[in-house]
């Protein structure tokens, strides 16, 4: 899809899904935990017995599809 939309890195303790151009994200329902101050990235942070809203989840992936083909 043109580009990077996420990674995963897992660790001890956590799941970190790392949005690339997640800056430049809407996320109304505040999915993201973990690097805001950056000015590029953002990432999700998930830690065992973690629950995601899947529909929010999927809207920040779609979104960045979207993201990366408006910049080929």
């Amino acid at each position: 899809h043109d580009g990077i939309i996420c990674t995963g890195e897992t660790y001890k303790t956590r799941v970190k899904l790392t949005f690339a151009k997640g800056a430049k994200l809407k996320d109304p329902k505040k999915l993201f935990n973990s690097g805001l101050e950056g000015g590029t990235r953002r990432a999700i942070d998930l830690n065992e017995g973690d629950t995601i809203d899947e529909a929010a989840f999927e809207s920040l992936i779609r979104e960045a599809v979207a993201l990366n083909e408006a910049s080929r």
